[in-house]
């Protein structure tokens, strides 16, 4: 009695060992039909020059593909940036001033806001004659910046530069000050120094007959007479106590806001 349940247990075990071996060899097909399916399809391939990486996408600027194991998807740069294909393994949106968009000339439609043009960069406020603030739009909000004394706000480099080398600004309405013509036109200075009409500290070096404002400093005052910066008790007329008029150059402040567009 115990040997004929023994053996009948043994039959049982070969039976079901038998059952999950043809099981496991049956299960081997979809396992292989799923990897193959996994594999980058035709249209994805046709996206990737590569298998890893970012790439331009044809004629349009703001957009790219990425690429990861061979798997391409497009993908959109936030509104106001551009892809940038040298960058490879940092962010690879970037400011206008920094990408070539040569043979990809679309864009994303713009997406305005209260504040900005657009959702990103950094864009010019005011006119010709108000040149010195500027703002930067991050995500649709715009933060103001005043550019130092005397300096202008390029929208070509995002920076602030010397008014004359600012396309669109009045360097001579920003500044609030003309270069006085040259006498003698057969002789040429290119650089000349006129102390401030309105303040002792401060001084106008023309250059190419373009005036860029210059700060002595406090307790400073420009000397015509050496065409330098001195000590405010040495310079006739700027003896201290002087305090300037008010206001003073160029507008140091600009108040209210103004729209971008």
């Amino acid at each position: 009695m115990i040997q004929y349940s023994a053996s009948k247990v043994a039959i049982v075990i070969t039976i079901y060992a038998i059952t999950t071996c043809i099981g496991q060899f049956q299960r081997r097909g979809p396992i292989q039909n799923h990897i193959e399916f996994n594999q980058p399809s035709r249209a994805s391939s046709n996206l990737c020059p590569e298998r890893n990486g970012r790439f331009p996408v044809a004629s349009q600027c703001d957009a790219y593909i990425e690429c990861i194991d061979g798997e391409g998807e497009e993908k959109l740069c936030p509104e106001g940036l551009l892809f940038n294909p040298d960058a490879r393994f940092n962010y690879p949106c970037g400011y206008p001033i920094d990408i070539n968009c040569d043979g990809r000339p679309n864009l994303q439609p713009p997406q305005p806001t209260d504040d900005c043009p657009h959702r990103y960069g950094y864009f010019k406020i005011g006119d010709r004659s108000n040149c010195g603030q500027f703002m930067n739009c991050a995500d649709g909000v715009g933060y103001t910046f005043d550019c130092p004394e005397g300096l202008a706000f390029n929208p070509q480099s995002y920076r602030c530069d010397w008014p004359d080398q600012v396309p669109d600004c009045d360097v001579e309405a920003y500044l609030e000050f003309s270069c006085p013509p040259i006498d003698n036109q057969f002789y040429s200075i290119e650089t000349r120094f006129f102390r401030s009409p309105n303040d002792c500290q401060r001084y106008f070096i023309c250059v190419e007959g373009r005036p860029r404002l210059q700060n002595c400093g406090e307790g400073n005052a420009f000397n015509e007479l050496i065409n330098t910066c001195d000590a405010a008790e040495n310079v006739t007329g700027c003896e201290p106590p002087f305090r300037p008029e008010e206001p003073t150059g160029p507008r140091a402040t600009q108040r209210g806001r103004t729209r971008l567009f």
